[in-house]
């Protein structure tokens, strides 16, 4: 079973904010795969189905942020799967708009939901997807920001890049690893994302 979760707020309220990158990913990955029944189970909504031969689960923990660990804790167990067999999609705010950076495995940074998975499950070992979406500017508060939505078309079409270039790297993953997945997919920190 391959396994994909995207961080995120549920609820209109958040979606398609700079937090919800990990959502819209997910989202992103079910159209290329053909998975759209979702249901909510193990504090999520996953949607389960085939792709290139193999089961998938997709996954977008009901949490919210600052708790993800619970709903991915309980995704650990009831697959059976351990860390490194979970790939997490996520924003983050020390990239600039439209990075993608992938790793094998890493520390939670300044991000509160990656924060709550180590915390609860223990480990760093998950492989993950960060998508940049910039610093807050001068004078916002950073929740606020996550919070918000894209104000410019710039970084708009910058982010819009990244969540299509993430879907991609997270089913090279599923196909091939995250080495290939790294090799294809990580943006050069000289290289400017591409909008």
């Amino acid at each position: 079973m391959i396994l994909i979760a995207g961080l995120g707020n549920p609820g209109e309220k958040y979606a398609h904010t700079r937090h919800n990158a990990g959502f819209d990913t997910i989202d992103r990955i079910a159209d290329i795969c053909n998975i759209h029944a979702a249901r909510k189970k193990l504090q999520s909504m996953i949607a389960e189905g085939r792709w290139n031969g193999q089961r998938i689960a997709l996954i977008k923990p009901q949490t919210y942020m600052n708790e993800s660990g619970l709903a991915i804790a309980h995704v650990l167990k009831w697959y059976h799967a351990e860390p490194q067999d979970l790939l997490i999609v996520s924003d983050d705010i020390d990239l600039p708009p439209g990075m993608v950076r992938i790793r094998p495995h890493g520390g939670a940074g300044t991000h509160n939901g990656w924060r709550s998975i180590i915390d609860t499950t223990k480990s760093d070992r998950f492989p993950r997807v960060r998508i940049g979406v910039g610093a807050p500017p001068q004078g916002w508060d950073l929740a606020d920001w996550v919070l918000s939505r894209y104000k410019n078309s710039l970084d708009e079409q910058a982010i819009t890049s990244a969540l299509d270039t993430a879907a991609q790297a997270a089913l090279t993953f599923a196909k091939d690893g995250i080495d290939l997945a790294m090799n294809r997919y990580n943006t050069k920190k000289n290289e400017e994302p591409s909008v």
